[in-house]
């Protein structure tokens, strides 16, 4: 196909039902295919699926004689909190470990501020008159859900290369006190795999901000996910740029095991200054009386056999191939055609597309007509509405490498189906 705004009217109706044929013919072959979730595929989980039979039925002891087995130490065992302090460059004295699911220590996080503030709130924030959080776009579908259930207004702002729009983060925050926080995944981002820049992490720990209570939720989840080790990206220690900057309680970092070893059964963390641990403790102890110790041990002593940077390289060689082939085929159906666009990511688990603007939920139902599942259009702003209907998010770890292949070219040739036929209608 050529580019779709060099065709005239009839070189669009000649398109259209060549494609139309094409999609036809994919629809005949009854094809059943899910791309919905970035989940680990099997070989994934099978990598490390020695974890289980890690720890012996002796082997209950942490490394200062604690006994795993019972109650106690609400910020997890000193070697475990040490193993996620290397992760992310922080000291471990500021890492409080978690269950296994991180999205749960952030919904923790925001309901404790909604009950209690933080140590430098003057109230609950549910006391507030309105609270609002900031949403860089396109981003995480269930991080803009906590928010929105737990009834925070959603701001969106747009992301670039660098990261979240700068300009328009620092203009809000410094006129609006009801704008509590934002998010941020920093390190490929969900989705489009971009790397917040240093100067876009040292305004973020800066930045004057209305609301001297003010959080960012730095969820660090693709930290160790590269899919290069030629091409690893990094971002400077928030903690210590805020602390830096004179805003030392401005983050909460989150980030866990759960696509390194299996999600369900994996440890996360929570890293930030030593005011915000104590406030999280104080409450914490009211909500337990202590950790999964054992499964913290068992994560220590398994990547102390195995170290992390070795079972994600065998993770990469996996999940490389997969993202290779989503993106070839994304160049060689899309590219010419010149109304799509996405960012070629060095590690996390997804792909941004954008395709014709006010075709993206037609092409996504198209693709769903056929037999080939992908993430709702829409999914990746706050309230399930992408204002220009143009964003979706490919999902290639989880299905095996032929079924992405396929998948992608039925997403193509949607794609080009829907937006011939807005072309069409605006000419």
């Amino acid at each position: 196909m050529k580019n779709l705004f060099t065709l005239s009217k009839e070189e669009l109706q000649i398109e259209l039902k060549a494609l139309q044929k094409s999609y036809e013919e994919y629809k005949e072959q009854g094809l059943s295919l899910d791309m919905t979730r970035g989940k680990p595929c099997k070989e994934q989980l099978d990598n490390v699926s020695d974890i289980i039979s890690t720890l012996t039925a002796d082997d209950y002891k942490a490394n200062d004689g604690l006994d795993c087995r019972n109650y106690g130490i609400l910020q997890g065992i000193s070697e475990g909190r040490k193993l996620f302090a290397e992760i992310l460059g922080t000291s471990w004295e500021r890492i409080i470990l978690m269950g296994s699911s991180s999205l749960t220590a952030m919904h923790d996080a925001l309901v404790r501020a909604l009950l209690f503030g933080e140590v430098d709130s003057e109230q609950p924030w549910s006391k507030e008159k309105e609270i609002k959080w900031l949403c860089p776009v396109p981003g995480y579908d269930r991080h803009f859900l906590i928010t929105e259930t737990l009834g925070f207004s959603l701001i969106s702002v747009p992301m670039n290369e660098n990261g979240p729009d700068m300009d328009i983060v620092e203009r809000l925050v410094a006129e609006d006190s009801s704008i509590k926080g934002m998010w941020a995944i920093p390190l490929y981002s969900n989705p489009d795999g971009y790397v917040y820049s240093e100067e876009t992490c040292k305004r973020l720990a800066s930045m004057k901000t209305a609301a001297k209570d003010f959080r960012i939720f730095w969820d660090n989840a693709y930290v160790v996910h590269h899919l290069y080790d030629d091409k690893k990206g990094s971002v400077p220690d928030i903690l210590s740029l805020c602390e830096s900057s004179g805003n030392p309680n401005r983050v909460y970092e989150f980030a866990s095991t759960s696509k390194v070893t299996h999600p369900g059964s994996g440890i996360s963390c929570v890293a930030t200054n030593l005011d915000n641990i104590a406030h999280i403790e104080k409450y914490l102890s009211v909500q337990t009386i202590g950790p999964d110790k054992i499964n913290e041990l068992r994560h220590v002593r398994y990547f102390q056999k195995n170290p992390i940077e070795k079972i994600m390289e065998g993770h990469a060689r996996i999940l490389r191939p997969k993202f290779e082939i989503t993106l070839s085929i994304l160049k060689e159906a899309l590219l010419p055609c010149g109304f799509a666009r996405w960012n070629v990511p060095m590690g996390g688990y997804f792909v941004s597309l954008f395709v014709y603007p006010g075709t993206a939920k037609k092409t996504v139902s198209l693709a769903k007509e056929i037999g080939v599942a992908f993430t709702p259009a829409g999914a990746t702003y706050p309230y399930n509405h992408d204002p220009k209907d143009e964003n979706i998010r490919i999902a290639p770890t989880f299905p095996p490498i032929s079924d992405v292949e396929q998948a992608v070219g039925v997403l193509c040739i949607c794609a080009r189906l829907s937006a011939v036929q807005k072309r069409l209608e605006e000419l």
